[in-house]
């Protein structure tokens, strides 16, 4: 078997897309966009809703990874190399639960699920940044975005160095 289950390609691409305009709208508008500005519950209610379908869909990544067969690992010829590949594939997991996580620990902590959610006339509380489970957000944020630029750097050395079309496992087409 060359390529990974159909639905896990599928979820791989799709959470990769639905996580970098997380990041961006997150770290680059939201986070920029002062409390007291009316777009700014619109923002979060895409954010948040983003978050917690991003959530659902780690689960059944998680699950259908479980449970389907895969290609064999990756090899680079260097063991610390393929221990990092491994480790980074695993680390995304964690990171993106823990995103979601701290995603909903911020809205809770911060009330935010009736005003967002439930047309609530209170505004935004003056300053979200504040809250510790934001904090950790924020820093998850930084972290699963250095994750992601490994990932990539990676696929192109694949790719581009060793040459092993390594990307074509996760592409796809017919699952040999």
């Amino acid at each position: 078997m060359q390529k990974y289950h159909p639905l896990l390609v599928a979820l791989h691409w799709l959470m990769a897309i639905m996580i970098l305009i997380s990041l961006v709208a997150g770290g680059f508008f939201l986070a920029e966009m002062p409390n007291d500005n009316p777009m700014k519950i619109q923002g979060l209610g895409g954010h948040m809703a983003f978050g917690m379908a991003i959530g659902a869909l780690l689960i059944l990544r998680l699950l259908t990874r479980l449970a389907s067969r895969h290609p064999p690992r990756a090899r680079t010829g260097s063991a610390f190399l393929d221990r990092v590949g491994v480790m980074t594939h695993w680390g995304f997991y964690a990171l993106i639960a823990g995103m979601v996580l701290t995603g909903v620990a911020t809205a809770v902590g911060a009330g935010l699920f009736p005003i967002v959610y439930g047309g609530a006339a209170e505004s935004l509380p003056p300053e979200l940044s504040s809250l510790p489970q934001r904090a950790a957000h924020g820093f998850i944020a930084l972290l699963l975005a250095m994750l992601i630029a490994l990932h990539v750097a990676a696929a192109l050395y694949h790719q581009f160095i060793l040459r092993d079309n390594l990307v074509r496992r996760i592409w796809f087409g017919e699952r040999l």
